[in-house]
This record gives structure tokens, sequence and C-alpha cells, in this order.
């Protein structure tokens, strides 16, 4: 789940957002995708793309409405919390900063950009947190 502490990803952040789409996909089977519409926010023309197995343009704050889903796992406030948290502590177990973060992100975001989204300040994409986590995690030594 994407907001669990990660200490290794696969090769590219494409690997990382297809496990996060199989684990949202698993969460969004609990239901068929017109009962999972009714219990969260989330646009219905995107559940229905992720239960096809498509990679739909998500927030974190609906990804975290679809994880909320899955048996067991926190509402969606928690799983965004969390997950944010766990990018600061990557930062810090790594060392580093927003600047070494952006030279490394296949994303146009500049560092200040970065560290407002990580602090919830602005709004994050899915794909923004994706790309992101892997740039941390996948410098954590």
């Amino acid at each position: 789940m994407f907001h669990e502490q990660r200490m290794s990803v696969p090769d590219s952040p494409d690997g990382l957002r297809a496990e996060y789409d199989a684990d949202l996909q698993a969460a969004l089977e609990r239901d068929d995708p017109s009962a999972a519409g009714d219990a969260i926010d989330v646009d219905r023309t995107d559940i229905e793309a992720l239960s096809a197995g498509e990679s739909p343009d998500l927030s974190l704050e609906e990804a975290a409405e679809i994880q909320s889903l899955a048996e067991g796992t926190a509402d969606p406030e928690t799983i965004v919390t969390m997950a944010c948290e766990h990018l600061l502590l990557g930062m810090s177990t790594a060392v580093l900063d927003v600047d070494a973060v952006e030279s490394e992100l296949d994303l146009e975001l500049d560092a200040k950009e970065i560290q407002q989204k990580i602090e919830r300040r602005a709004p994050m994409s899915f794909d923004e947190f994706v790309h992101i986590q892997y740039v941390i995690v996948d410098s954590v030594p």
C-alpha cells in the first residue's frame, strides 16, 4: 500500500505506479465499481478505468479514498497523512533535501513546489506522489 514505508522500489516510477494500481484494484474488488463509487468521492469513470486495468489521473486524496476500501485500512485522511510523513522520513533517511529530489525527478516541479506538496500545502496528484516517492526510496543507501 502506498502509505506504508518503502525500503525498495521497482526499476521505474511506472513500475511503482503499476504496483499501487494493483493495490487500488484489489481494494475496489471488495465491492463492484458502482458500489465503490457510492462509498467514496471519486469519479466513477476513474473507478471504472482502474477496475479495467488502466491508470487514471487521481489525486493523492482520491487514491487514499480508494485504498480506504481495503479491509483493515485507515481512513483516507490518515492514509494521506501517513503517506506524506513517510516521504519526509524517507528524505531524512536518504539525507535528501527538496533540491536533491528536484534534480532526480522526472516531472517538472521545482523544489518549492515539491516541498509544498509533501507538506500538504499544495495539492498533489497520485502520479506526483509516486514519482517523488520513487526518487526518495531509490536514493536510500
